[in-house]
């Protein structure tokens, strides 16, 4: 038979990610930075890439999809 649950059982556990900002010095988090905005901004142009590039495939699609969204904002609007 198990045992009733408690509060405890529902709380998150802490991060138990190792505190890595002891074992880097600064100059590495603004490379780690820099890297990671490059990221960021090569997947942000890549996805506006294949935006265009479906819209260009699939025109009468991608215009459905844009209303869909468009309805989709004005649903969740509050006045």
């Amino acid at each position: 038979m198990s045992r009733p649950r408690q509060e405890s059982d529902f709380r998150p556990e802490t991060d138990r990610r190792p505190d890595r900002s002891t074992d880097r010095s600064p100059d590495a988090d603004r490379g780690a930075d820099a890297e990671r905005l490059s990221r960021r901004a090569r997947f942000l142009r890549e996805l506006s890439e294949a935006r265009e590039l479906r819209e260009r495939v699939h025109p009468r699609r991608s215009r459905a999809a844009r209303m869909r969204q468009q309805a989709l904002r004005m649903r969740t609007f509050r006045w």
